[in-house]
């Protein structure tokens, strides 16, 4: 193959992988959309579309070459076709078969095509004969509540639209142009800069001129003094004419340079006319220019919300329970950068809802409730050019009493507010899966929201449900910023997180249990010194006024006022994300260039409240020193009756840095943990003699061990397996099906 012919095959594949991924995407919302009760026309409709779709997938799969795909879209739109000839009916293993089979497809187009590393759960093989057995066993129909009565409202139309004024481009090519238009901006800002500085410039030169008038007026009365003197001796007359003719002289040149500087002061003047049109013609330009890219990089925000339909059924369908999503995202667009970077606090938020909030079908019966849980997720355009996103569910909502309690035991202020769920490593869930209950996904949702310059609140009341409550910016690039002075050092504080700007008195500073604090408004604040904070080596000076210049900083419920030296204004800044090295810093959002080549740090609000906080309680908690012993690595006892599981979990563990001893079953482990002290047990389930739900039930009945942090690694992730295990009291559950050695250790180490 000639290199000509490889660059074609690369941007046919380019071309295919997005087709492909329009494809899955349309006939995963169509899956979706079957199993809600529907009129029988628009099941036809969508059944029809989805033989569509997969037919279309099939004949592009066949003219790249990518065989498994068209291997498996075979049989895809054979199940179609007997579905639209009514030979198969809508079930259970119709839906679970499809949506394994819709996700076996992605799996085998990034491998394809991407050359991704992960695994394959589905071989080819393996979908196609799933796919003719449910050709084979149709199964029972189940009740789609469909009406032979058509629905009020004219079905959503399934044809393509038309994509006559379109054209695809890579995003990565339309980001590309973002970043230049971006930089762009601060070239505006120099401008208006140096705009600024001529401006003052041309003031200066007016004062220097107001004093030389000033001077030549006094001048010319000394002349005019001179002048009228007479009859004086003769030496003092030819001293009087040597004066007046030096003082001549000296007018003739103050008139000179009065010339001179009036012409110097017309070409300032004419410069800094043509500079403001200049500046004005390159900002319309340039705010033109960005707001365009902005728009070709925005996307309906309901495109973030299409995985979660599938996301709730697959969580709800593992966790025994039902669950509807209804999403209200009316017809918004927003920053595709934040689209994706939001995608995660949603998969967190919806695990959340369903985890910890919809209760089984049989409870919320028993509570008078559906037995199907709700999430509902609504959007609204907020003032500002911010949008607001509220995920609210009817499950049991909050204990606000066990998160208190689980606060105290972390050592955490427990204070009365659901703020805590936010807090990193705090949660009320009696049992660790991989997947929830470790109390970092919530803390993750603030991370990332607060990083995108938004924030986040929840309400909830027991018995009726919780509600999520996000507020983003529509865009990123340019806000408002406040520059502040430390020392000779100049940094940028987010104008939205600013409260206020105040001066008091030296003698207003009160030390409270080791806290300096002072008192606005008849409010008391915490006071921290900026430079403090992030830790800067400088030395401010001391105000002759005896002030101190302040800055209140709010975030998340907290407020704090900090000492700063000066505060230089408000202005918009252009942000720029730090590079890989510096991703993370703390304190530390981004930066951006005031002026020609002058960048200044922007700072991190939540990061400065917490790091005040922290250095707050590291200046109280004053003890004295004492030796400390080495720490010894923790011990864990891995139960397993499979040689290779045993000898994986003991690697995985050693590497970690644990110290590790093994059991070949129940009985030996229970012989082993009489013989000495292990500190967690990681037991697998299904084992001969004594099984692992009878190991911990046996643990937790000897009063000896009944403290033991046990966890059950097992291939039984049933909803029934789960509950047991909390019954007999593990302390958490990892499924072998989606084992992964950093969720394992994430479960140990929130044990240990």
């Amino acid at each position: 193959m000639t290199k000509d012919d490889e660059l074609f095959l690369e941007r046919l594949l380019a071309t295919f992988k997005v087709e492909a991924q329009e494809h899955l995407s349309t006939m995963s919302s169509l899956l979706l959309e079957l199993e809600r009760p529907a009129p029988a026309s628009e099941t036809a409709q969508r059944v029809e579309q989805l033989f569509r779709e997969a037919h279309s997938l099939k004949g592009a799969a066949r003219s790249v070459n990518l065989a498994d795909i068209e291997r498996v879209c075979r049989p895809l739109e054979q199940v179609l076709s007997a579905l639209k000839r009514k030979e198969l009916q809508l079930s259970p293993p119709f839906f679970d078969t499809l949506s394994r089979t819709l996700d076996g497809l992605a799996q085998l187009l990034a491998r394809d095509v991407d050359g991704s590393a992960a695994p394959v759960t589905a071989s080819a093989a393996s979908l196609v004969r799933a796919l003719e057995d449910l050709l084979a066993s149709p199964g029972e129909s189940i009740d789609v509540a469909q009406s032979e009565v058509e629905s009020a409202t004219p079905p959503v139309a399934l044809a393509e639209s038309a994509g006559a004024d379109t054209v695809r481009i890579a995003t990565a090519k339309l980001e590309a142009l973002m970043v230049q238009a971006e930089d762009l901006q601060a070239f505006k800002f120099s401008a208006e800069h140096l705009v600024e500085e001529q401006r003052s410039l041309s003031s200066t030169l007016a004062e220097w001129k107001r004093q030389w008038d000033k001077s030549a007026r006094n001048a010319r009365v000394v002349q005019r003094a001179l002048a009228k003197q007479n009859g004086l001796a003769a030496e003092r007359a030819n001293a009087n004419r040597r004066d007046k003719r030096v003082l001549a002289q000296l007018l003739d040149a103050v008139e000179r340079d009065e010339i001179f500087v009036k012409s110097l002061g017309d070409r300032f003047a004419q410069l800094e006319r043509v500079a403001a049109q200049e500046r004005r013609a390159l900002s319309g330009i340039v705010d033109k220019l960005l707001d365009e890219m902005k728009q070709a990089l925005m996307l309906p925000i309901a495109t973030l919300f299409q995985m979660v339909p599938k996301l709730a059924r697959d969580l709800a369908r593992d966790g025994g329970k039902e669950v509807d999503v209804a999403i209200s995202s009316a017809t918004l667009e927003i920053d595709r950068r934040i689209l994706e970077q939001m995608k995660t606090p949603l998969i967190h938020l919806v695990r959340n809802a369903i985890d910890h909030g919809i209760e089984p079908p049989e409870r919320r019966v028993r509570d008078g409730k559906r037995s199907r849980g709700r999430i509902a997720i609504d959007v609204t355009p907020r003032e500002g050019n911010k949008v607001e996103i509220v995920l609210a569910d009817d499950g049991a909502g909050i204990a606000l009493d066990k998160l208190q309690a689980k606060a105290q035991q972390m050592g955490l202020a427990a204070t009365a507010t659901l703020d805590l769920v936010f807090e990193s490593g705090l949660s009320t869930s009696p049992l660790l899966t991989d997947l929830s209950g470790h109390g970092l996904g919530l803390a993750i949702v603030r991370e990332k929201v607060e990083r995108l310059g938004g924030n986040v609140g929840v309400d909830s009341q027991p018995g009726l449900g919780t509600r999520f409550t996000i507020v983003l910016p529509a865009t990123l690039a340019t806000f408002r910023g406040l520059v502040v002075g430390i020392g000779d050092r100049q940094f940028v504080l987010p104008s939205r997180s600013v409260e206020r700007v105040a001066r008091v008195k030296e003698s207003a500073v009160q030390t409270v249990e080791n806290r300096e604090t002072v008192a606005l408004d008849t409010q008391v604040l915490s006071l921290a010194h900026l430079a403090t904070v992030l830790e800067l080596d400088v030395t401010s000076p001391r105000r002759s006024d005896g002030l101190l210049l302040l800055v209140v900083l709010a975030n998340a419920g907290k407020r704090i006022a900090f000492v700063v030296d000066e505060v230089l204004g408000d202005q918009e800044v252009l942000v720029k994300p730090l590079g890989p090295p510096l991703q993370r810093v703390r304190n530390v959002a981004g930066a951006t260039v005031l002026g020609p080549g002058h960048v200044v740090p922007l700072l991190n609000v939540a990061d400065l409240l917490k790091s005040a906080i922290h250095a707050s309680a590291t200046r109280t908690a004053s003890t004295p020193s004492v030796r400390h012993e080495p720490v010894q690595a923790r011990s864990v006892l891995v139960v397993e009756d499979s040689i290779t599981s045993r000898a994986l979990l003991k690697g995985i563990l050693e590497s970690a840095g644990y110290e590790v001893s093994t059991a070949v079953d129940g009985i030996d482990a229970l012989t082993r943990l009489h013989a000495r002290h292990f500190d967690l047990v990681v037991s697998d389930v299904e084992m001969p003699h004594l099984d692992g739900f009878d190991l911990t039930a046996r643990l937790r009945a000897d009063k000896r061990l009944a403290d033991l942090p046990v966890v059950l690694v097992t291939a039984l992730g049933s909803r029934e397996d789960k509950e047991r295990g909390v019954q007999v009291g593990a302390n958490a559950y990892v499924v072998k099906s989606s084992f992964d050695q950093d969720n394992l250790l994430d479960v140990v180490r929130g044990l240990l």
